[in-house]
């Protein structure tokens, strides 16, 4: 069973991966990173028009990133919304991807605070600047490798 979009996706010939559905029966597709401006912009004509969260987390130490966006079918007049969740994977040697800010005003804090704590950063997004963690934090505090700044841990003397 796929959603209305990933079907749409398909007709069209856009690339696109499934990863399932989750408790509630919202489909989850995987996005690629050069893809992903065309499909936002894509989801919003097709009616997808409240990004209802965007959030990020990494997936393995040393592996990728993903940025995650909730998408909500709204209109009068319709008892169930549909909804899709769609993921971008990006390196982290480079985590660049393209903001959906222009599409969506809600992304503004989410995708700061994406790039705040994990250190990815979004193309075109216009106030992209630390959120929670002091301008003069280094790194990505949750990152699976990340390791606290002056942070000794109590060891163990046998």
């Amino acid at each position: 069973m796929q959603s209305r979009l990933s079907d749409w996706l398909v007709k069209h010939e856009l690339v696109h991966r499934s990863l399932g559905f989750d408790y509630q029966g919202i489909e989850t597709l995987q996005i690629k990173t050069e893809d992903w401006d065309s499909i936002a912009v894509i989801s919003y004509i097709y009616g997808y028009n409240y990004l209802r969260s965007q959030c990020a987390y990494d997936v393995a130490p040393g592996g990728f990133l993903a940025s995650v966006y909730h998408l909500t079918r709204i209109q009068y007049g319709i008892d169930k919304m549909e909804e899709v969740c769609l993921k971008v994977f990006v390196s982290r040697n480079n985590p660049r991807i393209p903001s959906v800010f222009w599409i969506w005003k809600s992304a503004d804090f989410q995708e700061r605070e994406s790039y705040d704590m994990l250190g990815i950063s979004y193309a075109n997004h216009p106030h992209l600047k630390r959120i929670l963690m002091p301008e003069s934090w280094i790194g990505w505090p949750l990152r699976k490798d990340y390791i606290t700044p002056n942070f000794y841990e109590i060891q163990d003397a046998r």
